[in-house]
């Protein structure tokens, strides 16, 4: 299971042609790849990197020094962060849940607990990296490597060690700006990952498990990574270079030594190290994310207010779409910007402002670098037909997740069973009591319905665009369907989603 941790000749003939492929290959090759940056780490140890402008560029690379004049660079400004919080045991003041048990009390009373010393209270630590962003002292980090911490400790590259406070952070991106009481420090040039190709080569620098700075060499796996589960906000730079727990916060960079990336996860592959597969967030995401935090303290997005989900091959023919692109609005929330200029559930959000929607996290993305205020045009299919929106979006409020959960898919004989809802079963579910629909109160193994990612609990309250509000309306609308697949609208856990059912 995979885990993310916020990678018959001569001999003398045979060698020289070896030499003399390798010295042309690295010669040809060395400085055209020179832009590359990478991504690692992984949760709960993420790291990211910082910018600059004081360090200048790194020289061309040559085949003698190798990545010696960029890791000159970069490393002076990557920094080791330790911080500290106190956390209190879950069973604190109960001792270990077993004291609690009537058998335990009998013999040795309420003080049982404190007869095995165990403390209600304990300090955890952490390790990290950062990037010195500006020469007066901030420093571009991940958020999970300080989340919660009341202490917190830099150590800059000459040994030096201070005090940071946070400037602020952004859970949802994973990005922190701290700031410590310093001046003319070396900072790292700020390049543009959006210019970052797969092939480039990276390094990535930071403090793995704590054994000091240290400089791994690998490729651009990807760009655009995202839906893995990781940040609510996700368009993550995938890189080989090999990153472990201590990188999270640390920079990734390119040949020229311009920080294109911050080091935030990797896939451990339930191995706990280094698999190949490093994250880092995206350097002109970490730097708006910055400068807004810089700004006004905090991360402000724009919001829309729909949940969205993905367009799945078997929804776009139910859709009528030409191609599985764009966002199905899955819900709308009520005096949302969206409510108010006509956006509906079942809509299909197809350009933003002139601009293709790819998927639903490259919509979501795109909203939340806006600033609220900003007027938009929307355009999207309804039923069939095209149609342009236009809203000013408002803030994101602090509550609102990123989009709906995801859809999977699923159809005639579906394997489910279902019931109307009555008051006992709304109880039960957590429903609101003007909830509307059918619930599922089983689901066949190895069905249509299971496959399609639907689950016990969930409410049924459109089948092919329709309202139903029975077991029958349910059992009649689905035969309508014939062997076609069957679009469901469902509420789980309060969220809306649209899932497609293909019969067996």
């Amino acid at each position: 299971m995979n885990t993310f941790k916020k990678f018959g000749q001569h001999p003398k003939i045979i060698l020289a042609a070896l030499a003399i492929f390798m010295i042309g290959a690295f010669a040809g090759s060395w400085t055209a790849a020179l832009d590359g940056h990478l991504p690692f780490t992984a949760k709960p140890v993420l790291e990211e990197v910082s910018h600059a402008a004081n360090l200048g560029t790194a020289p061309d690379v040559s085949f003698s020094q190798g990545f010696a004049p960029v890791a000159k660079r970069v490393i002076p400004a990557v920094v080791n962060i330790a911080s500290s919080k106190v956390v209190r045991r879950p069973d604190a003041g109960s001792g270990a849940p077993q004291f609690s048990d009537p058998f335990f009390r009998q013999f040795f009373g309420n003080d049982a607990p404190n007869m095995f010393n165990m403390p209600k209270e304990q300090r955890q630590h952490a390790l990290g990296s950062g990037v010195i962003v500006s020469a007066d002292g901030n420093i571009l980090t991940n958020n999970h490597v300080i989340d919660g911490a009341t202490d917190i400790k830099v150590t800059l590259s000459d040994n030096r060690e201070f005090k940071a406070k946070v400037v602020g952070t952004d859970p949802r991106a994973d990005i922190a700006v701290l700031k410590i009481d310093a001046g003319n420090l070396p900072v790292v040039p700020m390049g543009k990952s959006a210019e970052m190709e797969v092939g480039n080569f990276v390094l990535a620098v930071g403090n793995p498990f704590g054994v000091g700075r240290t400089v791994t060499m690998g490729i651009i796996s990807a760009t655009r990574r995202g839906n893995l589960g990781i940040e609510d906000y996700e368009d993550f730079i995938q890189t080989d270079a090999p990153i472990n727990p201590g990188n999270s916060g640390g920079a990734l960079v390119n040949m020229r030594g311009e920080l294109i990336g911050i080091n935030t996860a990797i896939l451990t592959g339930g191995g706990g190290g280094s698999q190949g597969v490093g994250f880092a967030v995206p350097i002109d995401m970490a730097r708006a994310e910055m400068d807004q935090i810089l700004k006004h303290g905090k991360v402000i997005r724009g919001y829309l207010g729909v949940q969205v989900q993905p367009v799945t091959a078997d929804m776009a023919k139910v859709f009528g779409l030409q191609k599985a692109e764009g966002a199905i609005v899955a819900d709308v929330t009520p005096d949302s910007p969206a409510a108010k200029s006509g956006l509906q559930r079942g809509d299909v959000i197809v350009d933003l402002n002139g601009a293709r929607v790819e998927d639903s996290r490259q919509l979501s993305l795109s909203i939340s670098q806006m600033a609220p205020g900003t007027n938009v045009k929307v355009t999207l299919q309804r039923d069939g037909k095209m149609m342009d929106r236009s809203v000013t979006l408002g803030e994101l409020p602090s509550n609102v997740a990123s989009t709906a959960p995801e859809a999977g898919t699923t159809g005639p004989h579906l394997g489910i069973s279902v019931e109307s809802l009555t008051p006992q079963i709304s109880r039960q579910l957590g429903l609101p009591a003007a909830t509307s629909g059918i619930a599922i109160t089983q689901i066949e193994s190895g069905s249509a319905a299971e496959e399609a990612g639907l689950h016990r609990g969930d409410v049924i309250q459109q089948v092919n665009r329709k309202p139903v509000g029975t077991p029958d309306e349910f059992v009649t609308a689905v035969r309508a369907g014939g062997t076609q697949p069957v679009l469901l609208l469902i509420e789980r856990g309060g969220d809306h989603l649209y899932l497609v059912v293909t019969p067996h």
